[in-house]
């Protein structure tokens, strides 16, 4: 049994990286950033200079802003700057209204708005807002997490230490253990995951959002290929939570580790199943616990905001999650890590948008499969490829491979998107 000490620094960190968002995480940091700019500044900013790392930009670029028809970021900066509450955080924007957003639109008409990559060395999640209107000038800098506010000037280029220094150091056994023998009191919290982010695919259903992933599955052509099942069922309900947040829905999600797609990735697949498979309560909940505490333990060594596509990091939890409301024990739980490492190592984040939904979808039909594989006694062996004998090694090769090798790859995405003519 963990101790009572031990327990609390988990649910701590569970408390702090899953937590609600509406849209998508980036541009809302953003917006969240301007908002603290703007209320330091005592008034609407006369002039606003975003300077933003290369993961923000990318990440923010092609993505729907919830309530507004509108893509990136000029529309998010304007709307924090103009309704922004920082108390609001990952839901700086949830006080628009149509007049706001017609402010807005003027606001960026009047070419107010100023957007620039940060020059320099800096984190991978950076933000800096400089606000001014006449001779006032305000800076708000965020850094390391989507609403880790940092002190510093405009040459701030680097959070120094962090919250995340004294988080507690998670391993694949800590992380089961945990989720399979915490008192249920303790981790009954992790159901509100459930409420938001299936419900946030109820909602998708009820409109057109984003490719219309999750209701092409359930349509009659699609039925024909897949089946009406509980592998269709799942990607379904998970493909449309994706299609309406980054179609820019005003429906909140659940995030994980600063991204509601990894949320809804690491919750959605697991409640479909449990529903399906006629899990107990009991089942469902530790299951949650284990597929959102995965993902966080994996994004430990990963970091916030990388070259590697979020859903190959939220997958592998919610591999894990279904492996053990198939009954697995720990043993076969490490083999659906495994086998999830050796197929989706490589995915590369091109920036949030609606596309991200067929991403999203890729990862959890893996999930599926690479449950089943471990339910068979079916594991990939550390003779091939990245793959280790022992998981905790296995998951620090893919995390080295995203955080380290694929640098480059990012750049080369970046400057690809950046480089296209619209």
């Amino acid at each position: 049994m963990i101790s009572k000490d031990i327990r609390e620094q988990i649910i701590a960190l569970v408390h702090k990286e899953v937590v609600p968002a509406i849209g998508c995480t980036e541009p809302m940091a953003v917006a969240l950033c301007t908002a603290k700019a703007k209320e330091q500044l005592g008034c609407k900013p006369e002039k606003i200079v975003a300077l933003l790392s290369a993961n923000i930009l990318k990440n923010a670029m092609g993505v729907g802003i919830p309530g507004t028809g509108m893509i990136g970021l000029p529309i998010a900066i304007a709307l924090g700057a103009l309704i922004g509450k920082s108390e609001y955080q990952l839901e700086v924007l949830k006080d628009l209204t149509p007049e706001a957003l017609e402010e807005g639109k003027q606001y960026i008409t009047e070419d107010r708005i100023d957007i620039r990559l940060k020059d320099g060395k800096c984190d991978k999640l950076y933000i800096e807002i400089i606000a001014s209107a006449g001779d006032r000038q305000e800076t708000a800098i965020i850094a390391g997490s989507h609403t880790h506010f940092v002190s510093g000037d405009a040459s701030y280029a680097r959070t120094a230490a962090s919250d995340e220094d004294d988080e507690i150091a998670l391993n694949m056994r800590l992380v089961y253990d945990f989720a399979t023998t915490a008192p249920l009191d303790e981790i009954r919290f992790i159901e509100e995951a459930r409420t938001y982010n299936m419900n946030a695919a109820r909602e998708a259903l009820k409109g057109n959002h984003g490719h219309n992933l999750g209701k092409t599955i359930d349509r009659p052509l699609a039925k024909g290929i897949f089946g009406n099942s509980i592998y269709s069922h799942i990607i379904s309900r998970t493909a449309s939570a994706c299609d309406a947040r980054m179609g820019g829905a005003m429906i909140p999600v659940m995030s994980n580790s600063g991204s509601g797609n990894q949320g809804i990735c690491a919750t959605n697949p697991v409640c479909v199943y449990a529903k399906e498979n006629e899990n107990t309560e009991e089942e469902l909940l530790r299951a949650l616990m284990l597929s959102h505490l995965t993902a966080i333990y994996i994004k430990q060594s990963l970091g916030k905001l990388s070259a590697l596509c979020g859903c190959v990091v939220a997958s592998i939890g919610s591999s894990c999650g279904i492996t053990y409301l198939m009954g697995g024990d720990y043993e076969r739980i490490c083999y659906a890590v495994k086998n999830m490492i050796a197929n989706l190592t490589g995915m590369i984040c091109d920036g949030a948008k609606p596309s991200c939904s067929l991403k999203i979808t890729s990862g959890v039909s893996t999930a599926l499969l690479s449950a089943l594989l471990a339910m068979e006694g079916k594991c990939v062996s550390q003779d091939e490829g990245i793959v280790d004998d022992c998981v905790d090694k296995s998951i620090h090769n893919l995390t080295s491979i995203g955080a380290e090798a694929m640098c480059k790859t990012d750049d080369m995405v970046l400057n690809i998107m950046t480089s296209k003519k619209h």
